[in-house]
Order: C-alpha cells, then sequence, then structure tokens
C-alpha cells in the first residue's frame, strides 16, 4: 500500500521539474526526470498491486454444517388388544357326573328336561365333586338339587332354599315328594328368604347355584345387594357363585325381567362382581345366537321352545 509521505515526495518532484523548466528553481537532468517518472510508474503500480492485495476479504467460508444425527426409529406400536378367549370348550364330565346324570332312578320327567338344560355340563363347568358341600338358591322342585346331591356323593352335603313365595306359588308339594327321595338323603331342606338365604351352619360352603331365577330376583323386589353379600359371606374363599339366566337383548337392563322372565347379562355381572367377587369363568354349553330374546322363557308360558332360550352361565369367585 502507499503512504501519504511517498506521494508528497513525488509531487514536490514534479514541482521541482516544472520550475525548472520554467527557468525557476533547481536544474535536473534528463536522465533525473526518466528516473523520476520511471518511479512514478512504479509506485502507481505498487499502489494498484497494494489496493487488490488489500481488496474486500473474501466471503466467509460456510460454517460447517452439524452432523445430522440419524432420526430416532418410530415408537413401536402398541400392542393390539389382546384377543378375546374362544369360545369356552365344553367341559369335561368325570365319571362321577356321568353316573348322576345316568342314574337309572332318576324320574322320566326329570329326563326330559336333560336335552334343554344339559346337567352334566353345568355340573362339570361348576367343577363339582364328590364331598363338596354346596347350596342351590330357589331350588323349586329340586331338578337341580337332586343333580347336586348325586354328584357330590353321601359325603357331601346339599342345602335346598325356597322363599316362601317360591313355596306357595308352585314349589311346595313337588319340593317335598322330591327330599322323601333316598338320593336326596344328603339335602338339608331351608325354607329362607333370598336376602338371606343360606343358614349359619352352612358357613364356609364350595358352592353356591341360583339357576335361572336372578330375574325373577328382580320383579319380586328382592335386595339383591344384600342377597350377593350373604352368599359372599356364606362361601369359603375359593367358593363359587354359578349363575344361569335366560339372556335378554343387550342393554335392556332389567326392563324384560317380569315380561319375559329375562335379564341382561351384563347387569348380572356388575351388581354380583359389587358384592366382592370375581368372575372366573363363563360357559357357552346353553347358548343359542339364534334366540331373538324377544319372547318370555318361563316355563309356563315358552310351551314347546322351553330349553331353548340363549342363557348366559357365570362362575364367579369369592377371593
Amino acid at each position: 500500500m502507499v503512504h501519504a509521505s511517498e506521494i508528497a515526495a513525488e509531487e514536490s518532484a514534479l514541482v521541482a521539474v516544472k520550475s525548472r523548466e520554467s527557468g525557476h528553481g533547481p536544474q535536473f537532468s534528463g536522465a533525473s526526470l526518466r528516473c523520476m517518472r520511471a518511479s512514478r510508474v512504479l509506485l502507481s503500480l505498487l499502489a494498484s498491486s497494494s489496493a487488490c492485495a488489500t481488496g474486500p476479504s473474501p466471503a466467509s467460508a460456510p460454517a460447517p454444517a452439524a452432523a445430522i444425527s440419524p432420526p430416532p426409529p418410530p415408537a413401536p406400536l402398541p400392542p393390539p388388544t389382546a384377543p378375546l378367549p374362544p369360545a369356552a370348550q365344553p367341559p369335561e364330565i368325570s365319571p362321577a357326573i356321568r353316573a348322576a346324570v345316568d342314574a337309572p332312578d332318576r324320574s322320566e320327567a326329570d329326563r326330559a328336561l336333560d336335552a334343554g338344560r344339559h346337567p352334566a355340563e353345568l355340573l362339570a363347568f361348576a367343577g363339582v365333586a364328590p364331598g363338596m358341600r354346596v347350596a342351590e338358591l330357589q331350588a323349586g322342585g329340586g331338578y337341580t338339587a337332586e343333580l347336586l346331591a348325586r354328584a357330590v356323593g353321601p359325603a357331601g352335603k346339599v342345602y335346598g332354599q325356597n322363599s316362601r313365595f317360591v313355596l306357595e306359588r308352585f314349589a311346595a308339594k313337588p319340593w317335598a315328594e322330591r327330599l322323601a327321595k333316598p338320593a336326596l338323603a344328603n339335602v338339608v331342606r331351608v325354607d329362607r328368604e333370598l336376602e338371606d338365604p343360606v343358614p349359619p351352619e352352612a358357613a364356609g360352603l364350595d358352592a353356591v347355584f341360583l339357576v335361572l331365577f336372578y330375574h325373577d330376583a328382580v320383579w319380586q323386589k328382592v335386595d339383591r345387594p344384600r342377597m350377593n353379600a350373604a352368599i359372599f359371606r356364606a362361601l369359603k374363599h375359593g367358593g363359587r357363585f354359578v349363575v344361569i339366566d335366560h339372556s335378554a337383548r343387550v342393554g335392556r337392563g332389567i326392563g324384560d325381567a317380569e315380561a319375559l322372565h329375562r335379564i341382561d347379562e351384563g347387569v348380572v355381572r356388575d351388581e354380583v362382581q359389587a358384592a366382592g367377587f370375581r368372575l372366573a369363568a363363563e360357559g357357552a354349553f346353553l347358548r343359542n345366537p339364534d334366540d331373538p330374546r324377544d319372547w318370555n322363557a318361563s316355563p309356563r308360558a315358552a310351551g314347546d321352545k322351553r330349553g331353548t332360550s340363549d342363557r348366559f352361565a357365570l362362575v364367579f369367585e369369592k377371593p
């Protein structure tokens, strides 16, 4: 870069040249003048070179791009909802249960009901075995109570409960007649209301059965929470509460309990579990998907449809 002092020296030299040419000031030879002109050209070239050398600084090189991390792997999809278990397979029938159902001294009237009631499957589904202590609530005329008595055998015991309403309405005579049979020697008759159906001496039961009657507890104005609590107390830990009933259409709740003798399965599940039970098993052996569930399933009203209603089978367990 040419400094100001160098330019001033050049200007002084030029002034001196002009003065000489005009007859004033010092005299310079031609060689001197040529030398000064060469110097001026050299200084000019140096100035140009310096300006190029000191021109605007090149644009800063862009900073190297930050290393780009690979995108994280996509979050794993949530596991699919656990598939519903397949429809329950028919329970295995033990020799003791088969012998109870096939006993030659069972009445013809009872045998006629077997096709629609599936007694062997019911006993197997509930896990009934010789030596058990069980109860049937609202035993009615005793169809199921007799089967239970035969299945638990002489070492077992069955408490057969009926309310006053049931006894007076239809069960007193057939129930008394059945209890006189030798096969029911291990059955204890219990006349109590459903709110407190099990006598104190029956504590620690293995199982309690309520067959085709939960819906009747609705229209008979039974205190069902109290009933379920009493059943819970009567069972041992691990004991089972077995409920079979005619299925109402989903969402009907208790609306068909009296007119059609049916109940929404969801109501039973909710009410029984509210008493402290857990749902342990459900059976498909009484299901009928072709049932429109719009007809009266009461035995007296069903006629030739008796035994064909869609029915749910639930086992609740006392923890």
